[in-house]
């Protein structure tokens, strides 16, 4: 048996290829399929199976395209209500593959259809476990992504408590020499405190996993609960369109129009004025000269996540990017998370026809009150280290909607931790406030005031 794990670092997705003979399962793709393709050749292998844990939230999977090109089954809970043509894998289902086996565990908790995945070596013992967003290195699957989303919703509570049963009646039950393969690493949202380790033990884990220690259930489900992050706006599209089945990956991103350096006159008179722009430029560049009503969401390692959490689903918006060969990548990191559809125009700038001042640090070293500062920090950053005491906290998911709240008898600055979000925050700002205010962002500068 081999097994090889795939890594998107942006979305912090782990996915699999499982390798028996000639045979090879999938678990949890990611859109892009070519990756798997390529395994496949250089192994001389064919796919036979495509396994999904569950209807994933914060990434669009690849396996209704993987099944329409490789004939392959799709093998998902029935509790799942695949609205594609797929196969039942549930507790008591195997999969025969090469001389291996997979076999279901059905365990709620993340979502109420979810499955873990028991790889059963070529001598019949347990070998390795792929545990979705069951079982996490160093913590678990959060259970609050199914109140709205998905064919069976369940609150909060009634799934953490069944996480914990998941967890001590059906994992820890396992060898603790068996493999943890999760979905998910350190930076994901479908948990708190992941690892930055891609593999490990159950019996590692039951050492140093606070979710596999002896604890009541309620002390679980108030600690699984608290201190959660927050929901991006695209988590709800994503599992409904990974339920339905996604279209091809390199067809959809072919399909989005790419234009090369258009001006601000061009702009103001042929295309809609009301529709967003995502400007991902260099902040530089961005508050040299921009278009006006832009949003610097700059090319970032969470470019994605943070489109996602702006941006709804569904709603058109314009891309901008410095060249041509970053508006094609970002067009396919997009498509990652199912919002390739939404990109009205994808264009480089010739011109802008507005500029952002540039703000000057030192100033605030005596005259903290003469403005009024927005922290967009989340809440757990807040919690944990205040930098300005007066500053208002608006979190960056939720500016575009609160910005009514924001005072504007003063010039405002937008502050965040490091000067990534606070660049997207400030033009949010500036965009949607009515008046002529001045917006500054303190960008880096932040980090000359962190104790």
């Amino acid at each position: 048996m081999i097994i090889k794990q795939f890594e998107d670092k942006n979305l912090a997705h782990y996915s699999y290829a499982i390798l028996s003979g000639t045979e090879i399962a999938l678990v949890d793709p990611s859109r892009n399929p070519q990756t798997y393709y390529d395994f496949a050749e250089q192994h001389q292998a064919k796919i036979i199976a495509v396994i999904e844990t569950h209807p994933h939230a914060d990434f669009v999977s690849s396996h209704m395209e993987i099944h329409q090109q490789t004939g392959a089954p799709i093998y998902v809970s029935k509790l799942l209500g695949a609205e594609y043509n797929h196969e039942g894998f549930d507790e008591g289902d195997a999969i025969v593959l090469g001389n291996i086996t997979l076999k279901a565990l059905n365990t709620p908790g993340h979502s109420p259809d979810s499955i873990c995945i028991v790889a059963y070596d070529e001598q019949g013992l347990e070998h390795a476990l792929f545990s979705g967003d069951t079982l996490f290195i160093g913590d678990c699957g959060r259970p609050d992504l199914r109140e709205q989303a998905g064919a069976i919703t369940a609150s909060r509570e009634t799934l953490a408590k069944q996480m914990y049963h998941s967890l001590r009646d059906k994992l820890m039950q396992l060898p603790d020499t068996i493999l943890i393969y999760p979905a998910h690493g350190a930076g994901s949202l479908c948990g708190k405190e992941l690892s930055k380790l891609g593999v490990s033990t159950l019996g590692q884990e039951k050492q140093t996993n606070w979710c596999l220690q002896s604890q009541s259930e309620s002390e679980f489900v108030t600690e699984l609960l608290s201190d959660q992050a927050f929901i991006p706006k695209y988590f709800t599209h994503d599992v409904a369109l990974n339920k339905q089945g996604a279209p091809p990956f390199a067809e959809s991103i072919a399909s989005v129009q790419i234009k090369l350096q258009i001006t601000a006159d061009e702009f103001i008179h042929r295309f809609e004025p009301n529709t967003i722009i995502i400007d991902s430029r260099p902040q530089d560049q961005f508050k040299t000269a921009h278009l006006k009503n832009s949003y610097n969401l700059m090319n970032d390692s969470k470019f994605e996540t943070w489109l996602g959490s702006i941006v709804f689903p569904g709603e058109a918006f314009y891309l901008i990017a410095s060249n041509e060969s970053e508006l094609k990548l970002l067009i396919a990191r997009i498509a990652k998370i199912g919002y390739e559809s939404q990109i009205a125009l994808a264009f480089t700038l010739e011109s802008g026809n507005t500029n952002f001042k540039f703000f000057d640090s030192s100033v605030l070293n005596k005259n903290e009150d003469d403005y009024t500062i927005i922290d967009i920090r989340n809440p757990a950053e807040v919690k944990s280290n205040r930098i300005f005491e007066h500053a208002i906290h608006i979190p960056l998911y939720e500016l575009r909607e609160r910005t009514n709240e924001i005072p504007l008898h003063k010039p405002i600055l937008v502050h965040c931790a490091g000067g990534f979000r606070s660049a997207v925050g400030s033009s949010i700002i500036k965009s949607l406030i009515s008046t002529d205010t001045e917006v500054y962002d303190l960008s880096t500068s932040v980090k000359n005031f962190q104790s």
